[in-house]
């Protein structure tokens, strides 16, 4: 399992959170009282560095209309933001290096049906999915 912290830091840490966060009911009550949208951009641009694709990807965590208008992400909103930030720490774990992380994140995987491991964490069956292969590479266990 990844640390909270590792999730934190990706999503801006106490930078953007407005808070230092060490465990996993810290995440959570921080989650819960509603993150800061600038952690929704700050993650996906972590990842990703054309703007058109920022946007596109954050627009599929929140719809671009209720990101214009709120300040605050709501709590489903901010799992689902947790989420890919949870992955893309796993996959920086894994890499031990940001720019390869990056770029496993980003490439097509047959594993995923071809879709990239961030494509794929936009839902938690597929962030699941993700972790797993993260996991089997991280303990080498075969395909």
């Amino acid at each position: 399992m990844i640390r909270a912290d590792r999730i934190a830091e990706v999503m801006g840490g106490k930078a953007i959170l407005k808070q230092s966060v060490h465990s996993i009911r810290e995440l959570e009550r921080t989650i819960a009282r509603g993150l800061p949208k600038r952690a929704l951009r700050t993650t996906v641009e972590r990842v990703l560095t054309i703007k058109a694709e920022v946007r596109r990807t954050m627009f599929r965590v929140v719809p671009e209309a209720t990101f214009k208008r709120r300040t605050r992400l709501s709590p489903a909103e901010g799992e689902r933001t947790e989420r890919v930030a949870r992955v893309i720490a796993a996959a920086e774990y894994a890499w031990n290096d940001q720019a390869d992380a990056r770029d496993w994140l980003t490439r097509r995987h047959p594993e995923l049906g071809r879709r990239t491991p961030l494509e794929a964490a936009m839902t938690e069956l597929g962030a699941r999915q993700v972790e797993e292969l993260l996991d089997r590479l991280i303990y080498g266990i075969p395909a």
